[in-house]
């Protein structure tokens, strides 16, 4: 079968659906990725085929990103997806009025670049499968103008799947004649201008494709799950030599993720201070630190190595402990090997991750506002010292491994595909 793979230009995002990709294509189908033009570089560069859509924009989070995410420096203006972790924000009011300025604000204008080329270019190659990140709300418009079938691939909480089913909730219970549904009608908008009619699918796939273990996951009530093993891509990368032996003294890791200063403006923890806590204790630190944040440090402790990168899947094994951020990427990825980790958590799905990584019992968290450098070195002795810690841990990598590989998804896909290939719901 085709199958067309469809992301806004987010590397990170993109490196999630990377091995997917390679599954279908080594089961024999045939693969495509498509993205806005600057990406092509980074989809071949993964060995894929890139297909260049649309016209180049501004990143959708980079524009006006801040600490606090999406638009938050924009007064008066209410986040929908607030409402999945703030239940005093799951109102028809809050939810109702933020739609309506995400849609305007946001998921118009990430998928606009890009929905004219992406659907002339679905109507030519003729996908049976479209797989599509959860911000890239261009993919079910060129599924539906196509028949083919479509699903979402998660990189994270699925906050867009439960924030939309928190809001048909609401819906339901307003008058008739007060249901509005900005989402639902713009999206609708583009499946009549191809021949459709707006279904629920075009918000949420026909199914969705999860790639974390079911402690960790919150699941959106009545949407259908595939669970997928994460298997770690993060682009081009070499083993160091220093990774190629045992460590003598335990060895814990520090990364606070490449987005931090990729897309926001640094780390929200006192990068200096946490250093400096744990300098005495009988470990090797490392801490992977963008060069830009390393040149605001005033000193380096003699027993920590500072890296600006390493491959996170050759580091964790080594480890007796793992400091980060709990971003997605980084919390699978430590999830497969039996390591304790501490969150320090700050935005978006980042502290749902962590509690459920605490509730399991394979780590500690703390907010990044409670993450002073007494602090952190006193959850990193717990982890060390505490053996529960790798004992939850285990059985959180056990819990990982046992879900099917990309590979051994393939066959359910080919089984989805033909039963939702030229459907409307």
């Amino acid at each position: 079968m085709r199958v067309l793979f469809a992301a806004n230009p987010h590397k990170s995002i993109f490196q999630y659906m990377v091995p997917l990709a390679w599954a279908l294509r080594t089961a024999g189908h045939e693969v495509r990725f498509a993205s806005q033009p600057s990406f092509a570089p980074t989809i071949t560069q993964a060995g894929l085929t890139a297909v260049p859509v649309g016209r180049d924009h501004a990143k959708l989070w980079a524009a006006r990103a801040t600490r606090n995410g999406f638009d938050q420096g924009r007064a008066g203006i209410e986040e929908p997806y607030d409402a999945f972790t703030e239940p005093e924000k799951d109102t028809w009011d809050y939810l109702a009025t933020g739609m309506a300025h995400a849609v305007a604000d946001r998921h118009r204008q990430a998928a606009f670049p890009m929905i004219a080329d992406l659907v002339e270019f679905a109507l030519h190659w003729r996908p049976d499968l479209v797989i599509w990140d959860p911000l890239t709300l261009a993919a079910p418009i060129a599924a539906k103008a196509v028949g083919a079938a479509h699903a979402r691939l998660l990189f994270g909480i699925d906050i867009h799947g439960g924030v939309r089913r928190q809001f048909l909730r609401l819906k339901a219970q307003q008058p008739e004649g007060q249901r509005s549904d900005p989402l639902a009608e713009w999206l609708g908008g583009y499946a009549r201008k191809y021949g459709g009619e707006f279904s629920e699918d075009m918000v949420t796939g026909h199914f969705t494709i999860d790639q974390f273990p079911g402690s960790l996951q919150t699941e959106a009530s009545g949407l259908h799950y595939e669970r997928m093993q994460f298997i770690p891509y993060g682009g081009p990368a070499t083993v160091a030599k220093w990774l190629w032996e045992e460590p003598e003294r335990p060895r814990v890791a520090l990364t606070m993720g490449l987005s931090a200063t990729d897309v926001y403006s640094g780390y929200t923890i006192p990068t200096q201070d946490v250093l400096d806590a744990l300098a005495d204790l009988d470990i090797e630190l490392v801490a992977t630190i963008a060069d830009g944040e390393k040149a605001k440090l005033r000193r380096i402790p003699d027993n920590a190595r500072l890296v600006p990168f390493v491959p996170l899947h050759h580091l964790a094994p080594t480890c007796s402990a793992f400091i980060h951020h709990a971003g997605a990427a980084t919390l699978a990825t430590v999830a497969r090997h039996p390591v304790p980790h501490l969150s320090l958590h700050y935005h978006w799905d980042q502290p749902i991750l962590a509690r459920k990584l605490t509730e399991h019992g394979a780590g500690l968290d703390l907010h990044t506002t409670e993450a002073t450098g007494q602090a952190v070195r006193t959850a990193v002795e717990r982890l060390l010292t505490e053996p529960q810690f790798r004992t939850r841990a285990a059985a959180l990598r056990d819990e990982t491994l046992a879900l099917p590989t990309p590979n051994q998804l393939v066959p359910r896909l080919e089984e989805l595909t033909a039963r939702h290939r030229g459907t409307t719901a």
